[in-house]
């Protein structure tokens, strides 16, 4: 009796992880889309203002913003390209944002948080990720 429930419980802890996505995160199977064909097609997060990466370059170090685009690279670690139809732009994503989806270059993702003008390259510190 003691084999068969631990033979059932082996597999229970086992099968569970059949169902999950293999690697949260950007996969970079997919190109972008050129910026001349991003379209907007927003959905969600209506309560941020949303502007363009070249709008979010001009304001202050610390400044909150909300972008739409696409993650075109991974460039280490937590570092990504993103890149809307004005510009591109360097954004830090914990990969804890992603909540286990994975999301390819070619898909529409909104992100939110502050503008960080210290470094060399201005980049975006992500506090909320939607994939679109």
């Amino acid at each position: 009796m003691k084999k068969i429930l631990f033979a059932a419980g082996l597999a229970a802890l086992f099968s569970v992880t059949a169902f999950a996505e293999d690697a949260p995160g950007l996969k970079a199977d997919k190109a972008p889309p050129p910026p001349h064909k991003m379209d907007d097609g927003y959905r969600g997060m209506e309560d941020a203002r949303t502007m363009t990466i070249k709008q979010a370059k001009g304001l202050h170090d610390g400044a909150s913003v909300s972008l739409r685009g696409n993650l075109v690279e991974k460039e280490s670690g937590d570092l990504y390209m993103f890149r809307d139809k004005t510009d591109q732009i360097q954004v830090y994503i914990p990969m804890a944002m992603f909540e286990g989806k994975s999301v390819s270059p070619d898909e529409l993702v909104g992100i939110s948080g502050s503008l960080d003008k210290k470094q060399q390259q201005a980049r975006v510190r992500v506090t909320h990720f939607q994939k679109e």
